[in-house]
């Protein structure tokens, strides 16, 4: 996590008149929100269906920060009213330290969004489309720093092509630069590598590490949890519209104290020899054995000791560890037992 000069001290954006006092005393929380609720009506005027349930939520500045959750589970209704396109029924939430209800426009100019889908009109041009963009947030022309972004995202060769001209990935890269013309201290990105293949999945993974390691805070939403679980150094799940865990990725990762170990042999088995009966153990095939332990509880070390003692001749072992899918998989469930709708 990087602690740098901040973001929107630069001559591309002025968002607030504290502009200079924010840069001596930056926030510690980059987001901030605290029973934030928000109730969708439904037709007839019946009970209103609830897509965030009192969520509490902080968001360090700095943090390349994961917020994941099932289908529904209310992750675009919180970014959305963070970013003032939705209106929040109760709570408060802040914004690099600013009320998004008491200063709304100060609020949005904090923060960039880069939407999943590709919007992105065809007949205009990289430099048109950012020249735009910075208008609407109220850039003066001759502030704006739009061949500079361009460079950043690896576009300034294109910046005079037609959009429509542009690959999947540059389409992606332009999304990126357009939330980022004001220079925001705050970057959202909504499923930034949704169907995109594996080689632009990780050019934009090297961008996102570069923007964070330049101090943007970055807030992540993914389907994806390999790619939440290899850039996100803190993690939040919801599910219903609440919070069911915000820890760093290696706390998570600790909740579920279980390993596996895959043994090959050169011996035939048929059963577990009776020196790894102790363990749960199991014979997968004729040279195969996995083991299932606790590491808290049992060493490694004790489980291969017995196995010489068993006599086996080991050609290869393998370990895996606990993934991000697993504590989602198991906390949501859990969530789901405990509040059933």
């Amino acid at each position: 996590m990087v602690e740098s000069a901040d973001p929107l001290a630069t001559d591309a954006v002025r968002p607030a008149p504290e502009r200079g006092e924010r840069s001596r005393n930056l926030p510690r929380h980059a987001v901030e929100v605290a029973g934030l609720s928000k109730t969708y009506r439904t037709k007839g005027g019946g009970q209103g269906k609830p897509a965030l349930n009192g969520i509490d939520l902080a968001i360090p500045r700095g943090a390349l920060f994961g917020l994941l959750g099932p289908n529904g589970a209310g992750k675009s209704t919180l970014i959305n009213i963070l970013a003032g396109l939705v209106v929040k029924t109760a709570g408060t939430a802040r914004v690099w330290d600013i009320d998004i209800t008491e200063r709304p426009r100060d609020a949005r100019a904090a923060i960039g969004v880069v939407p999943q889908e590709l919007s992105i009109d065809p007949f205009f041009t990289p430099r048109e489309l950012l020249d735009l963009q910075a208008g609407l947030f109220g850039v003066p022309a001759a502030e704006r720093r739009t061949m500079a972004v361009l460079e950043a995202v690896g576009l300034a060769d294109k910046a005079d092509a037609y959009a429509r001209t542009l690959s999947g990935g540059m389409r992606r890269r332009l999304l990126v630069a357009k939330a980022m013309v004001h220079s925001p201290p705050i970057l959202v990105l909504d499923e930034p590598t949704a169907g995109v293949d594996i080689e632009l999945r990780r050019q934009l993974w090297g961008h996102v590490r570069e923007l964070n390691r330049a101090g943007v805070t970055i807030l992540l939403t993914t389907h994806y949890l390999e790619e939440a679980e290899a850039l996100c150094d803190r993690i939040a799940i919801i599910d219903r519209g609440r919070v069911i865990a915000c820890d760093t990725t290696q706390a998570l990762l600790k909740r579920i104290d279980s390993k596996t170990l895959t043994l090959i042999v050169s011996d035939t088995l048929d059963d577990v020899p009776a020196a790894l009966a102790r363990f749960e153990a199991e014979v997968k095939g004729p040279h195969e054995l996995v083991l299932r332990y606790r590491p808290s509880q049992v060493p490694i070390g004790e489980i291969l000791t017995a196995v010489r003692a068993a006599g086996l001749n080991v050609l290869d072992l393998t370990t895996e560890e606990t993934d991000l899918e697993d504590i989602f998989l198991q906390l949501t469930r859990a969530a789901r037992i405990d509040r059933p709708q």
